[in-house]
């Protein structure tokens, strides 16, 4: 009898062993599908803006123009493009710094999010200091290429960008590559630097991973002169796996203004 029953539980742990195995198949398996539908969508989104991003060569007769994406949403402000990755997106600007984490230019539910501006920004690009989110993702989707510039190589032949606005056009200068804590006052907290850069300047050239010293004494310099205009800086920040609450930013310089087509 004893024997009989010690098969009988052999038997029972056996099916229910099987069935855990295969509740975790299921399960995986769901879990790489529903992950490949996140980054399926935000391909899609991608494919589809990319077709609307506004014309900015001077020999192109015609092109799209802001008015084609501000129909879709009127929450559009920007659009961002930095060379030698795939980072090449619209910039929304939320009603909060929540309303973008997880939804689309459509105005859809998206895991992926949008890349928005801070609210606490102009989103007209005027003044001093300009923070841009967007979620950290695989296969260089949002702002996952932001990785690429914690490596030197990288960071010193890939320092350029366009940031589109309506009406207007310049290019960026990438000068510092920074890892922060999410809570760092910074970095996270754009009016504080609306009307003197010089400290955030002290603050990527003390922490940076990677920096351009001869662009920050250009900045510097330009700081120091009555006669000029203060630089304005673009900040783009995603999430980092380093330690917890990391972040990666890319500081960049607005520069070289053009009309827009």
């Amino acid at each position: 009898m004893a024997r009989m029953i010690l098969k009988l539980a052999n038997g029972l742990l056996s099916a229910f062993l099987a069935v855990v195995l295969l509740a975790a198949g299921v399960y995986s398996a769901y879990a790489l599908w529903d992950n490949n539908q996140i980054y399926e969508a935000a391909a899609n989104v991608q494919a589809d803006m990319i077709r609307l991003k506004p014309a900015v060569d001077e020999t192109a007769e015609e092109g799209p123009s802001f008015e084609e994406l501000l129909a879709i949403n009127p929450d559009v402000c920007a659009w961002i493009a930095m060379d030698g990755t795939k980072i090449d997106y619209p910039v929304l600007q939320g009603e909060t710094n929540l309303t973008y984490i997880n939804t689309d230019v459509y105005g859809n539910f998206a895991l992926a999010g949008s890349i928005f501006l801070d609210t606490r920004c102009d989103r007209e690009f005027e003044q001093s200091y300009h923070l841009l989110y967007g979620h950290h993702m695989e296969n260089s989707k949002m702002f996952g290429d932001l990785d690429l510039y914690k490596d030197g190589k990288f960071f010193q032949k890939n320092r350029t960008g366009t940031l589109i606005l309506p009406g207007r056009v310049h290019s960026l200068e990438t000068f510092a590559c920074l890892l922060v804590y999410a809570s760092d006052d910074v970095i996270f907290e754009p009016d504080r630097w609306q009307d003197d850069i010089e400290g955030l300047l002290d603050y990527a050239q003390q922490n940076s991973l990677n920096r351009s010293d001869e662009t920050i004494d250009e900045l510097r310099r330009a700081c120091e002169d009555p006669g000029v205009e203060t630089p304005q800086i673009v900040a783009l920040s995603t999430c980092s796996a380093e330690f917890t609450d990391a972040r990666t930013i890319v500081l960049a310089v607005m520069k070289d203004y053009a009309p827009a087509n």
